[in-house]
């Protein structure tokens, strides 16, 4: 095979950080290569920079054999490198074919020719198994159809390197199922992928070729066939790992909270519409669902960020309905928010305050009425050693750390409170292996320890390990309920994809264990 990308001796230096110290990536033409590393190792920063988003200190890119330096993402679009990032950049008002000719727009008689540009979206996406409507307006689809939106842009600008970052991040398993499909084709059309994903499975399910990087260096180029998720694992984190988790020390206790018929207000119709849920000391309950239907909105009505019509939000037997944020978290309410870098973190300030907000009101960081930044400095150095956080030390920003490395200091901070009831949103979004099995181990303890756990996540597999009981929303509703032992992955996409549960998975109805149930 031909060689589509070469990477030589990419260094690129950040100030306090070498990001990429002389890696070195090839990439065959027609092959799905996956890139893989901890949070930090790198990745993202190295496949920035193929996109043109970065230029490289040191070093040198080839494509097809041809020396290139970008000095824009337009440039990489017209060598053929395409990028869909976790954040789609589309325009919410805009139609999808609006989307994907934009500066590109085909013209008739010095206008855009709408129906033109209908007809090339419509060719492209039925070349290669990509169903979209492009006369539907971005905003009102789902999130499964803008990722193919992003992937039909690129092949509109004829991209043969197409970069996915963490692409099935927000897809049901059978959306996951259908973008590998769609992959497959795009390899077999000669087009050439890179997979930047944490998730081992995906990997090996789809993967011709694994490169691994580790603290910003090529440590492992991988044939995937010939590989083992172990062996993966062992040059990423330089250990070995294991994600399985053990069952709950205690049988669950009393009811910490309790959500009463809530009702979160939205555009049209409700975000969340008159659910209930119950989540007892020593319990994980999770909650299963794509994004988009009302997962986030149900957890920031909890937590008092949202405002509701209707409901109850009980905790320990006391009515939260009507109170502050603050009044909730001091009546027991620990929060891991999705949005790490809006809601769960001030980018501006550093490791030291963000990890003492919350406790700043309380000793050992508050002394007669002041606050102690010996105390506070202690308290950050403890939390940053306990889950290894990478960063230079306490004082740093923490608008410059890695996606991961910030979501280990919001899950650390949240964490330390010891709080009754924790809601985690997206845990272990963006975060490595390594990172994943320590904070599970931290979720375990604080469950073991007596804590009540209502777990959000789109990863199924993280929903299966650690629930013992799981919730599926779908459009603003908690439509079925599922007990650990019976729940699959194949099962809970089905329920997430709106098909109707059985009488027993039905929220509400009566389950009596079946024997050997792990219940």
């Amino acid at each position: 095979m031909s060689i589509e990308v070469e990477m030589r001796g990419i260094t690129k230096r950040f100030p306090g950080v070498l990001a990429d110290d002389r890696v070195d990536l090839t990439v065959q033409t027609g092959e799905i290569h996956a890139l893989m590393g901890e949070n930090g190792a790198g990745k993202s920063i190295l496949m920035s920079m193929l996109a043109g988003v970065h230029q490289p200190d040191e070093g040198e890119i080839l494509i097809r054999g041809e020396r290139v330096r970008f000095q824009s993402p337009l440039d990489a679009i017209d060598a053929g490198i395409g990028m869909v990032f976790q954040s789609f950049k589309l325009f919410p008002s805009l139609t999808i074919a609006e989307n994907v000719v934009f500066r590109r727009e085909p013209t008739k008689g010095g206008i855009i020719d709408r129906a033109a540009a209908n007809r090339s979206v419509t060719e492209i996406a039925e070349r290669y198994g990509l169903a979209i409507d492009p006369t539907a307006r971005v905003d009102s689809v789902p999130v499964g159809v803008l990722q193919r939106v992003e992937i039909v842009k690129a092949l509109y600008r004829d991209a043969r390197v197409l970069i996915l970052d963490e692409p099935t991040a927000v897809l049901t398993p059978q959306e996951t199922e259908r973008l590998f499909q769609v992959l497959r084709t795009l390899r077999d059309d000669g087009r050439t992928i890179i997979l930047i994903t944490h998730k081992l499975n995906e990997v090996m399910a789809i993967s011709d070729r694994v490169t691994v990087l580790r603290d910003g260096r090529n440590v492992a180029q991988l044939i995937t066939a010939d590989s083992s998720p172990e062996e993966i694992t062992r040059h990423m984190t330089g250990r070995d790992v294991d994600l399985t988790t053990p069952p709950p020390a205690h049988e669950p206790g009393d009811v910490v909270l309790e959500v009463e018929d809530l009702t979160v207000p939205g555009a049209g119709r409700a975000s969340v519409e008159a659910s209930s849920l119950t989540v007892r000391a020593n319990e994980v309950v999770g909650i299963a669902g794509v994004a988009g239907n009302g997962q986030v909105e149900l957890a920031e009505a909890i937590i008092g960020m949202r405002r509701v019509s209707g409901g109850r939000v009980i905790v320990r037997g006391v009515d939260l309905s009507h109170s502050s944020i603050a009044a909730r978290r001091d009546g027991g309410i620990a929060y891991i928010p999705e949005d790490r870098h809006g809601v769960g973190s001030a980018g501006s300030a550093d490791a030291t305050d963000n990890l003492a907000l919350g406790h700043h009101r309380t000793a050992p960081l508050l002394r007669n009425g002041l606050l102690s930044r010996g105390a506070m400095l202690d308290h950050a150095r403890r939390l940053i050693g306990r889950f290894g956080v990478k960063i230079a030390n306490p004082a740093t920003p923490v608008g410059t750390l890695s996606g991961g490395n910030l979501q280990k200091l919001v899950v650390a901070r949240e964490l330390d409170y010891n709080s009754p009831i924790l809601i985690a949103e997206q845990p272990t979004r963006g975060v490595d292996i390594g990172a994943i099995e320590s904070i599970h181990r931290e979720l375990c303890e604080y469950r073991d320890g007596g804590g009540a756990l209502l777990l959000i996540s789109a990863e199924l597999s993280e929903i299966l390990s650690l629930s013992s009981r799981i919730l599926v929303m779908f459009e603003g509703r908690i439509v079925a309920e599922v007990p650990r032992h019976e729940a699959t992955e194949a099962l809970l996409g089905l329920y997430m994809a709106g098909q109707e549960p059985p009488q027993r998975h039905r929220p509400g109805a009566a389950f009596v264990p079946q024997k050997g149930s792990t219940l």
